[in-house]
Protein backbone atom coordinates (compact mmCIF):
# COMPACT_ATOMS: atom_id res chain seq x y z
CA UNK A 1 0.00 0.00 0.00
CA UNK A 2 1.50 3.48 -1.06
CA UNK A 3 1.09 5.91 2.13
CA UNK A 4 2.01 9.55 1.37
CA UNK A 5 3.27 10.96 4.64
CA UNK A 6 2.97 14.58 6.08
CA UNK A 7 4.84 16.61 8.43
CA UNK A 8 2.86 19.45 9.32
CA UNK A 9 4.77 22.80 9.65
CA UNK A 10 4.01 26.36 10.39
CA UNK A 11 5.52 27.51 6.46
CA UNK A 12 5.81 24.64 4.63
CA UNK A 13 4.68 20.76 4.94
CA UNK A 14 6.74 18.02 3.90
CA UNK A 15 5.75 15.02 1.79
CA UNK A 16 6.95 11.52 1.59
CA UNK A 17 5.70 8.49 -0.51
CA UNK A 18 6.14 4.55 0.60
CA UNK A 19 6.88 2.18 -2.12
CA UNK A 20 3.93 0.04 -3.55
CA UNK A 21 5.01 -2.80 -0.80
CA UNK A 22 4.92 -0.54 1.50
CA UNK A 23 8.46 -1.17 2.43
CA UNK A 24 11.02 2.20 1.61
CA UNK A 25 10.14 6.06 1.91
CA UNK A 26 11.22 8.64 -0.56
CA UNK A 27 11.03 12.15 -0.21
CA UNK A 28 8.70 13.83 -2.55
CA UNK A 29 8.91 17.70 -2.00
CA UNK A 30 6.79 19.94 0.13
CA UNK A 31 3.99 22.39 -0.27
CA UNK A 32 4.55 26.12 1.00
CA UNK A 33 1.63 27.17 3.65
CA UNK A 34 0.63 30.82 3.93
CA UNK A 35 1.15 31.43 8.01
CA UNK A 36 -1.23 32.06 9.61
CA UNK A 37 -3.56 30.12 7.47
CA UNK A 38 -5.33 26.56 7.40
CA UNK A 39 -3.32 24.19 6.45
CA UNK A 40 -4.09 23.38 2.28
CA UNK A 41 -5.78 20.02 2.68
CA UNK A 42 -7.01 20.18 -0.68
CA UNK A 43 -3.58 20.55 -2.16
CA UNK A 44 -2.58 17.65 0.29
CA UNK A 45 -5.20 15.64 -1.59
CA UNK A 46 -4.11 16.17 -5.06
CA UNK A 47 -0.83 15.47 -4.66
CA UNK A 48 -1.98 12.14 -2.94
CA UNK A 49 -4.15 11.66 -6.32
CA UNK A 50 -0.62 12.36 -8.12
CA UNK A 51 0.97 9.85 -6.29
CA UNK A 52 -1.45 7.41 -6.12
CA UNK A 53 -1.31 7.23 -2.30
CA UNK A 54 -3.46 4.68 -0.76
CA UNK A 55 -3.77 6.52 2.47
CA UNK A 56 -1.52 8.56 5.09
CA UNK A 57 0.45 8.96 7.83
CA UNK A 58 0.27 12.12 9.44
CA UNK A 59 2.95 13.19 12.14
CA UNK A 60 1.37 14.26 15.54
CA UNK A 61 3.78 16.49 17.13
CA UNK A 62 4.48 15.91 21.12
CA UNK A 63 6.78 17.13 23.55
CA UNK A 64 9.28 15.47 24.79
CA UNK A 65 7.20 13.68 27.20
CA UNK A 66 5.34 12.08 25.15
CA UNK A 67 2.06 14.37 25.81
CA UNK A 68 0.01 16.52 23.23
CA UNK A 69 0.99 19.86 22.18
CA UNK A 70 -0.97 23.17 20.97
CA UNK A 71 -0.17 21.28 17.53
CA UNK A 72 -1.15 18.21 18.31
CA UNK A 73 -5.00 19.44 17.41
CA UNK A 74 -4.25 20.89 14.13
CA UNK A 75 -2.71 17.39 13.02
CA UNK A 76 -5.34 15.85 14.31
CA UNK A 77 -7.97 17.86 12.78
CA UNK A 78 -5.77 17.85 8.95
CA UNK A 79 -6.02 13.43 9.70
CA UNK A 80 -9.72 13.78 10.44
CA UNK A 81 -10.65 16.31 7.00
CA UNK A 82 -7.99 13.86 4.93
CA UNK A 83 -9.79 10.79 6.06
CA UNK A 84 -13.20 12.18 5.60
CA UNK A 85 -12.70 13.90 1.97
CA UNK A 86 -10.31 11.10 0.27
CA UNK A 87 -12.20 7.75 2.21
CA UNK A 88 -8.49 6.37 2.75
CA UNK A 89 -6.93 5.55 5.96
CA UNK A 90 -5.30 7.79 7.91
CA UNK A 91 -2.41 7.26 10.95
CA UNK A 92 -0.85 9.40 13.10
CA UNK A 93 2.25 8.82 14.21
CA UNK A 94 4.54 10.64 16.78
CA UNK A 95 6.87 13.11 14.68
CA UNK A 96 9.47 13.78 17.61
CA UNK A 97 12.99 14.31 16.61
CA UNK A 98 12.45 13.67 12.74
CA UNK A 99 13.23 16.89 11.91
CA UNK A 100 16.39 16.94 13.99
CA UNK A 101 17.17 13.14 12.33
CA UNK A 102 16.44 14.84 8.87
CA UNK A 103 19.20 17.46 9.44
CA UNK A 104 21.76 15.19 11.13
CA UNK A 105 21.36 12.87 8.39
CA UNK A 106 22.35 15.70 5.62
CA UNK A 107 24.95 16.84 7.56
CA UNK A 108 26.12 13.62 7.96
CA UNK A 109 26.42 12.75 4.00
CA UNK A 110 28.66 16.32 4.29
CA UNK A 111 25.68 18.89 3.58
CA UNK A 112 24.02 21.36 4.59
CA UNK A 113 20.46 22.85 5.56
CA UNK A 114 21.57 26.28 4.51
CA UNK A 115 18.61 27.17 2.12
CA UNK A 116 17.13 23.50 2.05
CA UNK A 117 13.85 23.98 4.43
CA UNK A 118 11.98 22.42 2.05
CA UNK A 119 14.32 19.57 1.83
CA UNK A 120 14.65 19.03 5.09
CA UNK A 121 10.85 19.04 5.85
CA UNK A 122 10.59 16.26 2.89
CA UNK A 123 13.34 14.34 4.72
CA UNK A 124 11.62 14.59 8.11
CA UNK A 125 8.42 13.25 6.17
CA UNK A 126 10.80 10.23 4.81
CA UNK A 127 11.93 9.65 8.31
CA UNK A 128 8.18 9.65 9.82
CA UNK A 129 7.38 7.37 6.94
CA UNK A 130 9.63 4.88 7.43
CA UNK A 131 9.23 5.02 11.24
CA UNK A 132 5.22 4.08 10.47
CA UNK A 133 6.42 1.63 8.33
CA UNK A 134 8.70 -0.01 10.48
CA UNK A 135 6.09 0.23 13.01
CA UNK A 136 3.15 -1.96 10.90
CA UNK A 137 5.72 -4.05 10.00
CA UNK A 138 6.90 -5.37 13.49
CA UNK A 139 3.02 -4.88 15.32
CA UNK A 140 1.16 -7.49 16.12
Amino acid sequence: MRLLAIDLGDRRIGLAISDPTGTIASPVGHITRRLGKRPPVGEILDRARELEAEGFVVGLPLDEAGEETERSGEARRVADVLGQRSGLPVRLVDERFTTAAAQRAIREMGGSTRGRKGDVDALAATVLLQHALQLREYSP
